[in-house]
């Protein structure tokens, strides 16, 4: 089974790592889709199946945290894992997204294996 994402990162360089990155965890991956913000993100959303979504916090027009939570105002949405890629290193901001229900924070700067492991418990697959 391939699965489709969403990467959404102001930065066109850290979505191409991001991307690359994922690619190198061995994961079926399908469909990528990209966003520069979080009302990018909402769009692709809304015409888009996507298994798992990559977020940053700090974006123009709307944040990461504004994404988090127009996804989980939104029935179809709520279930949508979500993992906040960010430079934030804010405890208090990262367990307030938790509480939220994002599944996962990678902290940037990170390695590919951040990826793997994070898109492997979050997905359920299984570790060979």
């Amino acid at each position: 089974m391939s699965y489709s994402i969403l990467i959404v990162d102001d930065s066109a360089t850290i979505r191409s790592v991001i991307k690359r990155s994922i690619g190198m965890t061995g994961i079926d991956v399908g469909a990528v889709h990209e966003a520069a913000n979080g009302l990018e993100a909402l769009e692709v959303l809304g015409r888009e199946w996507v298994d798992i979504v990559f977020a940053d916090l700090n974006m123009p027009e709307m944040n990461g945290v504004e994404l988090v939570e127009r996804m989980f105002e939104d029935s179809m949405l709520v279930s949508t894992p979500v993992v906040i890629v960010s430079s934030d290193h804010n405890q208090r901001t990262i367990d307030g997204l938790k509480e939220r229900g994002i599944r996962a924070y990678i902290k940037k700067p990170f390695r590919p294996e951040n990826f793997r492991d994070v898109v492997g418990e979050v997905l359920g697959l299984k570790k060979e």
